[in-house]
């Protein structure tokens, strides 16, 4: 055999052993894209926030039996656990940057958390936001405001409820509380607590304008302070629901099924059947942080005493 020969035969083992990596299987990449989705109110710009999901066992927290529930998911091509959205919602009114809740950070386990991250790469940044409003004091609502005991957003003024501020800052009551219960009111304390040592905690008291464009509604039922935030700007508005509903696939067809996370349901049922049918007849925009990401739609009626949610079609903000 020849040096040539040797040559070429060189080359072309090199070439197959090329073509054999070449077509070897990709490994799965396992990851999203950054979970921010921007769009325009008027003129205000509107930042939808995902800091990770939950599994929710809703067959067993839903108030209505199994199966009904178990037939609903399968309709929507769910199966329980529904892998459950948490999400918040950053307004910008061109004044004023306002972070509305602040996600679960590790109160709720590694598939949540994600949200500064998020926040980061939707181009702003933690010290540029002024006021944090939190729809109720639940642990994947406030557990992103801090991080190893320092406050995440330096320079933000938080509100909230002053009922639910009298609740679950309480010492008195978290003593009383029993297993995970106590466990709720050490993560909404350890959240909070940093803001209101620096005089950065304002309780909302009525509800009102607190900044032009952004106003609070209290509706209780969920929590004892449950607030939901109304968002116009230009003509347009943006209701924001907060836990006024959790499961999407069976609380729009049926709005009069409670859950077991809310303290008062009678309430919360009456508030959620009122928010739907505002919605609907208005035709407005809303927002919830377990609707699923991006979390934005419309309501309509289905025609009986059910309603339909209607995600927002994907668009470039302009």
């Amino acid at each position: 055999m020849t040096t040539t020969t040797l040559t070429r035969s060189a080359a072309m083992l090199a070439l197959a052993a090329a073509c054999s990596l070449a077509h070897a299987a990709a490994p799965m990449a396992k990851f999203q894209a950054p979970g921010f989705y921007r769009t325009t109110l008027g003129e205000f710009e509107v930042t939808v926030l995902n800091d990770g999901t939950i599994d929710l066992p809703v067959d067993q927290i839903l108030k209505q039996p199994a199966a009904k529930t178990n037939a609903a998911l399968a309709r929507a091509f769910l199966k329980t656990p529904v892998e459950t959205s948490i999400n918040a919602f950053l307004i910008n009114t061109g004044s004023k940057l306002v972070l509305i809740d602040a996600g679960a950070a590790s109160l709720f386990g590694p598939t949540a958390g994600k949200l500064l991250a998020n926040f980061k790469a939707s181009g702003y940044k933690p010290e540029q936001v002024d006021e944090i409003y939190i729809s109720h004091m639940h642990g994947d609502h406030v557990g992103g405001l801090t991080a190893n005991d320092q406050r995440v957003f330096p320079n933000a003024v938080v509100r909230a409820g002053k009922l639910d501020a009298d609740h679950y800052l309480s010492q008195s009551n978290m003593d009383k509380a029993t297993g995970d219960g106590k466990e709720d009111f050490r993560g909404v304390m350890m959240s909070l607590n940093p803001y209101v040592k620096a005089g950065k905690f304002q309780p909302i008291i009525a509800n009102s304008e607190l900044v032009p464009g952004i106003k609070s509604y209290f509706n209780g039922g969920h929590t004892p302070g449950h607030i939901t935030y109304v968002v116009e700007s230009a003509g347009q508005k943006l209701v924001l629901l907060g836990d006024l509903l959790h499961v999407q696939a069976v609380q729009f067809e049926h709005p009069g099924v409670g859950i077991a996370f809310d303290t008062d349901s009678k309430v919360a049922i009456a508030e959620r059947r009122e928010a739907f049918a505002a919605a609907a007849k208005d035709g407005y925009l809303i927002g919830a942080p377990h609707l699923s990401f991006p979390a934005l739609g419309h309501v309509r009626s289905n025609g009986g005493k059910g309603y339909e949610f209607v995600p927002v079609n994907y668009a470039l903000p302009r």
